[in-house]
């Protein structure tokens, strides 16, 4: 069951040491614990995230850059990591996966995909077809904790100076969790 692999943190007490006064610590705060939102002058995060409407996020302005896609797959949107990294000074980067993703097991969605394709966009069926055809697998994410760990350790990788912090968000509750799996970075 996902539950095995998350830990809880609701109260500041429950952050980890490591994360503590972090940009990390901060978002859980913000988000996990109600603390109020200070004035920000800059950003101290990136946070990838899926672009699933049931999920948002509360923090304060000018905390963090927020890149928004498709079960959070950032593997075609390096520039723009990089740029929050080289020109915003970014070095945190919170990856937040979500249960009950729809960029999981995409090919059972291929039909819905392609009727409200033609039905909204105008397409033709055939060219909505090719459409999916040809990108289905590229936003395939598998599981999401899955995929959230392997990006996790891309990223890492890719900014070795910078932290990368793999999350997940329960939509039932709104809340962040973190994944137990020794992923938290060392900081």
């Amino acid at each position: 069951m996902i539950d095995t692999f998350l830990k809880t943190v609701v109260t500041t007490a429950e952050i980890p040491v490591n994360l503590k006064n972090t940009p990390f610590g901060r978002l859980l705060e913000y988000q996990n614990c109600g603390l109020p939102l200070p004035k920000c002058s800059s950003a101290e995060l990136l946070v990838c995230m899926c672009m699933d409407n049931r999920k948002q996020l509360r923090l304060p302005d000018n905390f963090a850059y927020i890149l928004r896609t498709g079960g959070g797959n950032i593997r075609q949107s390096e520039f723009k990591v990089s740029y929050a990294i080289g020109v915003g000074g970014v070095r945190h980067i919170a990856l937040i996966a979500h249960d009950n993703c729809g960029m999981v097991n995409l090919a059972s969605k291929r039909k819905a995909f392609i009727s409200g394709l033609v039905e909204n966009a105008g397409w033709r069926p055939r060219q909505a077809m090719d459409y999916f055809d040809a990108n289905a697998q590229l936003y395939e994410i598998g599981s999401e904790i899955g995929f959230v760990l392997s990006e996790a350790r891309r990223l890492n990788s890719l900014y070795p100076k910078v932290k990368v912090l793999p999350m997940f968000y329960k939509l039932s509750d709104g809340k962040l969790y973190l994944i137990k799996s020794g992923q938290a970075p060392q900081l």
